[in-house]
C-alpha cells in the first residue's frame, strides 16, 4: 500500500509526510495515498460531489433554509476548484473564489461521509490556502452551519477565527463566518 499524500501544483507533484508524530515501535494507522488535482467547476468528478454535498446540508439545513443558503452556492463560475482522490476515486473537494480586494472566500469543502476522519478536508483546505496566496490573496474567509461541527472544528483547528458574519449570511442566525490572514 502507498502511504502519503501527493498533491499535483502549477510547480508539479507535492509529497507530504503522513504522519509527522509517529513514535518509534508504534504503527500509525496507514491511509492510502491522497491525490489533489487543481482543476475548476466543470471537473465532473467535482460535480458530483457537489451533489452529495447539497443532499448532505439541504438534510442538516432543513428546507427553508437550504433553499436560502443553496442560491449562494452555485459552481459554474468557479474558476479554483481542488478534488481529492483515493486512488482514482474522488473522495473530497473545495473551492476558493474571489470576494473583495485581496479576499478569497472558501466554497464547496466536502469530504465523503465514508472517507471523514482521514484528514482529507485539511489536506485539500490547506491546498487551497496554498492556491491562495500563489492568487496573491491576503486573506481567506467562509461561511459554515452552526449544525456543521465537523467543518467548525476542521476551521478552528487550522487557525481560522470566527467573524461577524459577513455579506448575505449577515443576520442568519445558523451561519457562523470565519478568516484566517495567509499572508
Amino acid at each position: 500500500m502507498k502511504v502519503g499524500v501527493l498533491a499535483l501544483g502549477d510547480t508539479g507533484w507535492y509529497n507530504f509526510n503522513p504522519s509527522p508524530f509517529a513514535r518509534p515501535g508504534v504503527r500509525p494507522y496507514l491511509y492510502p495515498m491522497i491525490t489533489l488535482l487543481r482543476t475548476d467547476s466543470s471537473n465532473p468528478d467535482y460535480r458530483a460531489l457537489i451533489v452529495d454535498l447539497d443532499k448532505d446540508l439541504a438534510i442538516r439545513d432543513g428546507e427553508v433554509y437550504h433553499e436560502f443558503y443553496a442560491q449562494y452556492n452555485k459552481s459554474d463560475d468557479i474558476k479554483y476548484v481542488l478534488v481529492a482522490y483515493q486512488g482514482d476515486v474522488p473522495v473530497g473537494c473545495g473551492a476558493i473564489k474571489h470576494y473583495e480586494g485581496d479576499i478569497i472566500e472558501v466554497k464547496r469543502m466536502y469530504t465523503l461521509a465514508t472517507q471523514r476522519g482521514k484528514g482529507i478536508a485539511a489536506q485539500v483546505l490547506k491546498e487551497l490556502e496554498q492556491w491562495a496566496i500563489e492568487l496573491n490573496y491576503a486573506k481567506a474567509i467562509m461561511e459554515t452551519g452552526v449544525k456543521m461541527p465537523e467543518a467548525i472544528g476542521l476551521y478552528t483547528k487550522n487557525n481560522y477565527v470566527i467573524i461577524p458574519n459577513y455579506g448575505q449570511y449577515a443576520g442568519m442566525p445558523d451561519s457562523l463566518c470565519f478568516e484566517k490572514v495567509l499572508k
